[in-house]
C-alpha cells in the first residue's frame, strides 16, 4: 500500500508504468515512512506485505519569514538536466511553500556506451502547500500537486507513454495539544486524478498500431484521533475512499476496421475501514504494540460492454460484489543488554481490479495475456518476525528475520483452452488461488563510527517458494552493501559499493532467467559555504565507477542498467 500524506492514490496504467511515487518531487518530501509486513500506517489498506507513506514537506508556522531555493543538475549518462526552484513564507498565522521542477533526459547508455533506445523522458512537477492557524493549535492545511510527464520511453516494453498527468489535492483540519485523554485530532478530505496515455506511434515495425489510455479517479477522507491513558499511547483511525478505474485499448489493423476492448471495465471501488493501535509501555524495558484494521469493500462494474465481455469466460459474474479484509498484528520489545523485538500478525487482502476484472492484459515479462477472475478468494498471510540490536561504543549491530506464510496466494496460471490476443504471446493466464506460498527475508547490519568516519555494511538474503515447489519471481539474491562516509566541517564524502550474488533461485515459470552477479561502486562529495544570507551547495559524484555491465533481479526483461555516470548539481538557498 502506497499513500501520499495518508491519501490513497491508484495508478492508472494496466501495465503498472506509473507508480504512485512518480507523482511526487523529492524537494516536496519531508520523509518517507516505510513499514514492513502487517503493521502498517492506519490509512493503508490490504498491506499484508508492507506500506509506504510519502510525507509532504510542510514549512510550518513561525519559521524563517521567507526562503528561496534554486537548484540545477546534470547527468552525463542520458544527458539528464534538472532545474527547479521552491520558496517558502511563514509567520505565526500562515505559511506557504511552493515549487516547480523540470526534468529532461535522453536515452541512457549501458557499460561500453551502448545506447538503450526509448529510455528518454520529460517531466514537470509543481506543488503548493498552504497552512492557516486561526487559533492556537487549530490548523487548516491544503496541498496541491500537479505532475505532467511526456514522451516517456519504456525500452523493456512494446509501448511508450505519450502523456501521464497527475492532479493531487487535499484539505485538512488538525487540532494539536488537546487537553485530557485525547491529544491530537486530524481530519482530511482529498481528491486525485491520474490520466495515462500509452501508445506505440514512435516504435518501428509495429504490426498493429494501438492506443491504451487509462484513468484513475479517487475521492477519500480519513479522521485520526490520538491519545494517551496511563501506559497506553493509542490511535483510532477511520478512513473511506471511492476509486474508479477505467482503461481501454483500440487496435488499428491496416485497411481494416479498428478493434476496441475494455481492459478495466470502469470499476468503482468503495472502501471504508477502521484502524486501532495501542503502544503499551509495560515496564522501563518492555513494551508491546498492538494494531488492528478491518475494511469493508464494495465493487461495481459500471460498463455494460465490459461486463458482457467478462461473461464470455465467467457467465456467473455479477455486476457488483462486497468483500471484507483485515489485519491484526502484535510486536513485543525487550531491552536487556540486547534490544529484542518479536512480532506476529495475520491479515488478508482483496484481489486488485486487475486480478479480479482485468481483460487480456499482456505481461511482457513472461509474454502471456492475463485475464482476471472474480471468483478469487482473499489472499491471506501469517507473518512472524524476530530482530535483535546492540550498541557498543563505536559499533552498532542489528539482525532481523521475518517470514510470510501465505494461503490462497494469487498468481496467474496458464489456461490452455484460451487463445491469446497479443501477437507473439505464448498463451493466456487466468488469475487463480494457489494453496500456499512462503517468503523469508533476513538481514544483518554493522555500523562502525569513529571520529568523522562512518562505515556501514548491510547483508541481505531472501527466498520464496509456492506450494507447487516453483520459485516465486522477483526474489532478491544474496547481496552486500558497503557505505563509507566521511565528514569534516562543510565537506562530505561517501563511497558506496554493491556486491550481488548470481541470481540462482530464479523462476522460469514466471519468465525469469539466471542473471550474473556483479559489483558496482559509486563515489560522491558535497560542499557548502555561506555568504551573508546565502548558502551555496555543490554536489558531484560518479556512479558505476568501473563501467560494469549489469542487470538486477528486478529489471524488466533483464534490461541492463546505466553505465558510468558523472553527475553534478548546484543549489542556492537564499534566506
Amino acid at each position: 500500500s502506497t499513500t501520499i500524506d495518508g491519501m490513497k492514490i491508484f495508478a492508472a496504467c494496466t501495465d503498472r508504468m506509473d507508480p504512485v511515487t512518480s507523482y511526487v518531487e523529492t524537494s516536496n518530501l519531508q520523509r518517507i515512512n516505510l513499514n514492513m509486513g502487517l503493521d502498517g500506517n492506519p490509512q493503508a489498506t490490504g498491506n499484508i506485505g508492507g506500506s509506504l507513506d510519502l510525507r509532504i514537506k510542510k514549512f510550518g508556522f513561525g519559521q524563517l519569514p521567507n526562503q528561496l531555493n534554486i537548484s540545477s543538475g546534470f547527468e552525463g549518462n542520458a544527458h539528464q538536466k534538472v532545474i527547479g526552484a521552491d520558496a517558502a513564507l511563514s509567520n505565526s498565522l500562515f505559511y506557504a511553500n511552493l515549487g516547480a521542477f523540470y526534468r529532461h533526459a535522453g536515452n541512457y547508455h549501458t557499460a561500453g556506451y551502448q545506447e538503450i533506445a526509448f529510455s528518454q523522458f520529460h517531466k514537470v512537477n509543481t506543488f503548493v502547500n498552504l497552512g492557516f492557524q486561526p487559533a492556537d493549535n487549530n490548523i487548516i492545511e491544503s496541498t496541491f500537486i500537479f505532475d505532467k510527464a511526456t514522451d516517456v520511453g519504456y525500452p523493456a516494453l512494446s509501448m511508450d507513454v505519450s502523456e501521464a498527468l497527475g492532479l493531487i489535492t487535499s484539505l485538512s483540519y488538525r487540532r494539536e495539544a488537546i487537553q485530557g485523554v485525547f491529544s491530537r485530532w486530524e481530519t482530511k478530505l482529498y481528491y486525485n486524478k491520474i490520466t495515462h496515455e500509452m501508445d506505440d506511434t514512435h516504435r518501428p515495425n509495429v504490426v498493429i498500431h494501438m492506443d491504451m489510455p487509462g484513468r484513475s479517479t479517487t475521492f477519500g477522507a480519513y479522521s485520526l484521533l490520538q491519545g494517551t491513558l496511563r501506559k497506553h499511547n493509542f490511535s483510532i483511525n477511520w478512513d473511506a475512499y471511492c476509486n474508479v478505474l477505467y482503461a481501454d485499448m483500440t487496435m488499428y489493423p491496416l485497411n481494416q476496421t479498428p478493434m476496441f476492448m475494455l481492459t478495466w471495465p470502469d470499476v468503482m471501488t468503495n472502501n471504508t475501514g477502521l484502524a486501532l493501535s495501542d503502544y503499551i509501555s509495560i515496564t522501563d524495558c518492555q513494551s508491546l504494540k498492538l494494531s488492528f484494521k478491518g475494511s469493508v469493500q464494495h465493487r461495481n462494474i459500471r460498463n455494460t460492454e465490459g461486463l458482457e465481455a467478462l461473461r464470455i469466460y465467467f457467465p456467473d459474474i455479477a455486476k457488483s460484489k462486497t468483500e471484507t479484509s483485515g489485519r491484526l498484528a502484535a510486536n513485543y520489545q525487550l531491552l536487556c543488554g540486547l534490544e529484542w523485538s518479536l512480532g506476529a500478525g495475520v491479515g488478508s487482502r482483496t484481489p486488485t481490479v486487475t486480478e479480479a476484472y482485468g481483460y487480456f492484459l499482456n505481461n511482457t515479462f513472461d509474454n502471456y495475456d492475463y485475464i482476471g477472475n472474480h471468483r478469487l478468494f482473499n489472499e491471506k498471510a501469517l507473518e512472524l518476525s524476530l530482530a535483535a540490536k546492540h550498541c557498543f561504543k563505536h559499533v552498532n549491530l542489528s539482525a532481523d528475520i521475518d517470514a510470510f506464510f501465505f494461503s490462497d496466494y494469487i498468481v496467474g496460471t496458464v489456461d490452455s483452452r484460451l487463445s491469446h490476443m497479443t501477437l507473439g504471446a505464448k498463451g493466456v493466464k487466468v488469475y487463480r488461488n494457489l494453496q500456499s506460498a512462503r517468503i523469508i527475508n533476513a538481514s544483518l547490519d554493522v555500523e562502525f563510527r569513529i571520529s568523522d568516519f562512518c562505515l556501514k555494511v548491510n547483508g541481505k538474503y531472501a527466498c520464496g517458494k509456492e506450494s507447487t515447489g516453483n520459485r516465486l519471481p522477483f526474489i532478491a539474491p544474496l547481496s552486500l552493501r558497503t557505505d563509507l562516509n566521511y565528514s569534516y566541517g562543510h565537506f562530505f564524502f561517501s563511497l558506496t559499493g554493491d556486491v550481488v550474488d548470481k541470481h540462482r533461485d530464479y523462476s522460469p515459470k514466471y519468465g525469469e532467467s539466471p542473471i550474473d552477479g556483479y559489483n558496482v561502486w559509486k563515489a560522491a562529495a558535497s560542499y557548502y559555504t555561506d555568504f551573508s544570507h546565502l548558502r551555496l551547495t555543490a554536489n558531484v559524484g560518479l556512479e558505476n565507477i568501473f563501467d560494469r555491465r549489469y542487470t538486477t533481479y528486478a529489471d524488466w526483461n533483464a534490461l541492463p542498467q546505466k553505465g558510468r555516470n558523472l553527475f553534478f548539481n548546484l543549489a542556492i538557498q537564499i534566506l
